[in-house]
C-alpha cells in the first residue's frame, strides 16, 4: 500500500501497531551493519596489504572513496527515494550491499577493491536515508516516533563499537576478505524480512529529478569532504585549495538553482525553521567534537594501554551500552525540558565526559575511562537522537527522504571535520610535547616525531633502555595530545550546547502523548 498522505497534521497521529515495531529492527539492522562496515577496515588493512600489496596512495583510497561515495550521494538518494518508494529503494541498497561486499571480499587487485568499496558507499547512500525516512512513515505519534529514532541511534553507536570487535574475533581465524562477506547473510535477512514487513511509501507529489542540481550536491559535498581529508593528511596544499573552490562554486550554484525550481531537490525554505536548522548545526558541531575524539581512542588503547585491537574493543562498549539508555530516558527528558533544552543537556552531558576522560587518560585505573566512555555515550546518544527528530519532523511525512538525507550529509560532514580538525590539533600537541634525545639515530627520531604508531613499530620491540624510555615518552605525549583534544572536543560539544538552547524551540509538546 502507497502511502499518500498530504501535509495536513492529524491531531492524535495513529500509532505504529505490532507490523511496524517488527519491521524496526530490519531498519536497525542495516544502520548496525554499517556503522561496522565503517570501523572494521581498519582492523583488516595490514592482512589485505600483504595479500593486494597497495602502494600508500591505493591504501589511502581504500579507506576514503567509500565516505566519499556515502556522502557525495546521500541528498540525491534521499530525494530519489522520495520518488521511486523507501521500500524499493532499501531494498535495492540491501542488494546492492550484499553484492558489492562479494566484489570486496574477493577483489584481486587493490583497484579493484578501491572499486568495490566505492560500490559499497553508492549502496550505503541509498540503505542511509531510507531507514530514517522509513521511520518517519511509520510512526506518526512523536513519542514513538522518538522512541524509534533513539533505537536506530543505539544501533548506529553500537555498530561502530562493535566493528572493531566483530573485524578482531574474524581476522583472528579468517582471511581479510571476512569483513565484508560478513554483510551478505545480514542482508539476505534485511531483503527477505523488508519484504514482508515493511509498507512501500513515497511522495504522491514528487516533480521532476533536476539530474544537475543532483551533480552539484554530489560535487560540493565531495569536494567539502575530500579537501578536509586532503588537509588532515597533508596539510595545506594546492590540490586542497583547488578541491574547497570547486566545491564551493558548486554548492553556491547548487543553492542559486535550487531557489529557481519549481520543484528543488532541497527545499532551502526548511532552513528558515529554526527547529530543521538548529539541529542540522548543533547535530554536525557536536558530531564533530565527539568524533574528533573517538577516532584516536583506539589508538590510544593498543599503543598506551597495550591492549589487543579486540581487547581495545572491547573496552570502547561503555558509549554503545550508554546510548541504549537513551531509548529510556528520551521521551521523559523531551516532556520535562522541551527539544531545544533537552538537545542542550544532551550535548553538555557528552562535554562533561569529555573533560573526564581527559582527566581518566593519565589515570591507571580503566574504571574512570568507562565512567567516562558511558557519559559521553550517553550525552551524545541523546542530541543526536533528538537533533535527528528534529530534522525529520519538521518535514511532511512525504520529503522525509530528503530530510533525512541532510540530516546524514550533517552527521558525515561533523565526522570528516572532527577527524581532520581535531586529528590535527592531536598530531601538533604531540609533536610539540615530545622530546626525543639527541643520541637517537635521526632515522628513529623521525619516526617517533611522525605519530606514536609509527614510533611503536620502529622501537616498540627493543629491551634496550633508551629505546624503552623513548617509547614512554612519545606515550607521555599522546598522552597529553588526547587530553588536549579531549578538552578542546568538550568546548565545541559547549558551543553546540548553546547554538541548540538559543536556536531550537523547546516547547513541550508531548504532555498529551505522555498522559496517553
Amino acid at each position: 500500500m502507497i502511502d499518500t498522505l498530504t501535509d495536513s497534521t492529524a491531531t492524535s497521529p495513529a500509532r505504529a501497531g505490532w507490523r511496524e515495531w517488527a519491521a524496526l529492527p530490519v531498519l536497525v539492522l542495516a544502520v548496525v551493519l554499517l556503522a561496522i562496515d565503517a570501523t572494521v577496515l581498519s582492523l583488516a588493512v595490514p592482512a589485505l596489504s600483504r595479500d593486494l600489496a597497495p602502494t600508500a596512495t591505493e591504501l589511502l583510497w581504500i579507506g576514503d572513496v567509500y565516505s566519499f561515495a556515502l556522502a557525495g550521494l546521500l541528498v540525491t538518494m534521499g530525494t530519489l527515494a522520495d520518488r521511486i518508494g523507501r521500500k524499493r529503494m532499501l531494498l535495492m541498497g540491501a542488494v546492492a550491499f550484499g553484492a558489492a561486499s562479494v566484489f570486496a571480499a574477493f577483489a584481486p587487485t587493490a583497484g579493484m577493491l578501491i572499486l568495490a568499496r566505492a560500490l559499497l558507499g553508492v549502496a550505503a547512500a541509498t540503505l542511509m536515508p531510507s531507514t530514517l525516512s522509513l521511520i518517519r512513515q511509520m510512526f506518526r505519534d512523536p513519542t514513538q516516533r522518538r522512541t524509534a529514532i533513539a533505537i536506530w541511534s543505539a544501533g548506529a553507536s553500537a555498530g561502530a563499537a562493535l566493528g572493531p570487535i566483530v573485524g578482531g574475533a574474524l581476522l583472528e581465524h579468517f582471511s581479510w576478505g571476512s569483513v565484508f562477506l560478513i554483510n551478505v547473510p545480514v542482508m539476505i535477512v534485511m531483503v527477505v524480512a523488508g519484504a514482508f514487513l515493511l509498507r512501500e511509501s513515497r511522495d504522491p507529489r514528487p516533480g521532476r529529478l533536476d539530474v544537475l542540481s543532483a551533480a552539484l550536491s554530489i560535487v560540493a559535498v565531495v569536494g567539502v569532504v575530500l579537501a578536509i581529508k586532503e588537509l588532515a593528511t597533508h596539510g595545506v596544499s594546492w590540490l586542497a585549495a583547488a578541491v574547497v573552490v570547486v566545491g564551493v562554486i558548486a554548492g553556491v550554484v547548487f543553492v542559486r538553482r535550487q531557489r529557481t525550481l519549481a520543484v528543488p531537490l532541497i527545499d532551502l525554505e526548511l532552513f528558515r525553521n529554526r527547529a530543521f536548522s538548529g539541529s542540522v548545526l548543533a547535530d554536525l558541531i557536536g558530531v564533530l567534537g565527539f568524533s574528533g575524539m573517538i577516532f584516536f581512542l583506539s589508538q590510544y588503547f593498543q599503543l598506551v594501554r597495550g591492549y589487543g585491537p579486540l581487547e581495545a574493543g572491547l573496552r570502547e562498549l561503555p558509549a554503545a551500552l550508554a546510548s541504549v539508555v537513551v531509548v529510556v530516558i528520551v521521551s521523559r527528558v523531551v516532556g520535562r525540558l522541551g527539544m531545544g533544552r533537552a538537545i542542550a543537556t544532551g550535548l553538555l552531558v557528552g562535554a562533561a565526559g569529555l573533560v573526564l576522560l581527559a582527566v581518566a587518560e593519565g589515570a591507571d585505573s580503566y574504571l574512570w575511562l568507562a565512567g567516562a566512555l558511558a557519559l559521553v555515550g550517553l550525552g551524545v546518544g541523546l542530541a543526536v537522537t533528538l537533533t535527528t527528530d528534529a530534522v525529520v519532523s519538521a518535514v511532511p511525512p512525504r520529503k522525509a527522504g530528503a530530510a533525512s538525507a541532510v540530516s546524514e550529509t550533517a552527521y558525515e560532514l561533523g565526522v570528516a571535520l572532527g577527524i581532520a580538525l581535531l586529528g590535527s590539533l592531536q598530531v601538533v600537541v604531540y609533536r610539540l610535547v615530545l622530546d626525543v634525545p639527541s643520541s637517537v639515530s635521526p632515522q628513529t627520531a623521525a619516526a617517533v616525531r611522525e605519530s606514536l604508531a609509527s614510533a611503536t613499530a620502529a622501537i616498540g620491540g627493543s629491551d634496550a633502555p633508551q629505546a624503552v624510555e623513548v617509547l614512554q615518552h612519545a606515550q607521555h605525549a599522546f598522552t597529553i595530545g588526547m587530553q588536549t583534544t579531549a578538552v578542546i572536543a568538550a568546548v565545541i560539544m559547549s558551543v553546540a550546547a548553546i547554538v541548540a538552547w538559543r536556536v531550537i524551540p523547546s516547547t513541550r509538546v508531548d504532555a498529551s502523548a505522555r498522559r496517553r
